[in-house]
């Protein structure tokens, strides 16, 4: 699969009680004092998607297989982490290995529960992690430069081509204004992407809010969603407490629990959900009588590296795609129905696989 997004944030605002409940586990432990997560957790969790539950039924699957994301719990960062305060050089070693950032913010009051910094302030918060990521970012960009500069004076063009890049967005970096905001040239982009830089991750503030808040969020949320849309992050408001007990529930107790705070779904839906769009992905479906299974690549997968994610010999010998937009699929009662009104499409290698995309792929080896 090979798709992630890490939690981080400072200690003690509910990262550990949020992984526990997305991975439904308590492989990391939730205690009130810093640095209880010691090691990055990792764990696999289904990406609700509720058109498979309809397919699955209309091509009579005997199993449903949902696609799943990488959840990483990695412990907390503080003040000074950049110059290696705290457990830093490990945290950060493992936020650079994830593909997307959830940032999970404390927005509740507590007495009970201590917090590093002294007082509840989320938009402190964000801004003293950013600043670590920032420093980090820069010191890396730094140690870089003399052995590009000696190698772009020798005459080694790919050299020249990042030092030109680097010094182009240092000043940016330096001025507080995190790498996934730069404007960079489309033929620039695998170059940048070749800095790994913290900063240029795509980020998702999860607002972590006591009980009484979770349907609309607090005063302390509105802020954080305000902030996030002014710099074109994604924001999602959860009660962490309230989805690590859903997930000791069975279905019809977690409905009932549901309608009781007036909820229509888990907030970590949401947050799976939000995560998967965060890295640009998208589904698409397979049906038969084994099994209806969704399937995650990037937007813009053509269909033969769409069937490669099934297997590599769908993709070197990929013949076409039998595909169905997923509403015609429905429409007209599954493939068989779908074929006799028309509406099933042989596509070749050219074709853009669409999120939702009901598909068949014809191979020979």
């Amino acid at each position: 699969m090979g798709f992630n997004c890490g939690i981080v944030g400072l200690p003690n605002v509910g990262k550990s009680t949020l992984f526990n409940a997305i991975t439904s586990t308590a492989a990391a432990a939730a205690a009130n004092y810093p640095f209880c997560t010691i090691e990055p957790n990792l764990g696999r969790v289904p990406v609700p998607d509720p058109r498979l539950e309809v397919v699955a039924r209309i091509a009579g699957s005997a199993q449903v297989v949902p696609t799943q994301l990488e959840v990483v719990d990695i412990a907390g960062l503080v003040r000074g982490a950049s110059r290696g305060e705290g457990l830093g050089n490990r945290f950060l070693g493992a936020i650079r290995a994830v593909d997307a950032v959830l940032h999970v913010l404390r927005c509740f009051e507590s007495a009970d529960v201590a917090h590093v910094e002294g007082s509840v302030d989320p938009l402190r918060d964000a801004a003293l992690v950013e600043t670590e990521l920032l420093l980090a970012d820069l010191a890396a960009l730094e140690r870089r430069l003399d052995g590009l500069t000696k190698r772009a004076r020798g005459g080694d063009k790919e050299a020249q081509a990042q030092l030109g890049l680097i010094e182009r967005i240092l000043p940016s970096l330096e001025a507080g204004v995190p790498a996934r905001r730069l404007a960079i040239a489309a033929d620039e982009r695998p170059l940048f992407a070749q800095l790994q830089l913290l900063t240029a991750k795509p980020l998702l503030y999860v607002c972590n809010v006591e009980e009484s808040a979770a349907a609309r969020g607090n005063a302390l949320s509105a802020r954080v969603v305000e902030h996030a849309a002014a710099e074109g992050a994604g924001c999602v408001v959860v009660a962490a407490a309230i989805e690590a007990e859903l997930a000791s529930l069975g279905l019809d107790e977690r409905s009932e629990y549901l309608a009781a705070l007036g909820l229509e779904r888990p907030g970590l839906d949401r947050v799976i959900q939000a995560g998967y769009e965060l890295l640009g992905l998208i589904t698409f479906l397979t049906a038969g009588p084994k099994e209806a299974r969704a399937w995650t690549v990037p937007h813009g997968t053509r269909a033969p590296e769409a069937a490669g994610s099934i297997h590599s010999d769908f993709k070197r010998g990929f013949i076409c795609a039998e595909v169905i937009a997923y509403g015609d699929y429905i429409r007209h009662g599954g493939e068989a129905g779908a074929r006799e009104a028309g509406r099933l499409r042989q596509e070749g290698r050219d074709y853009v696989v669409q999120d939702g995309d009901v598909i068949h792929f014809r191979f020979n080896v």
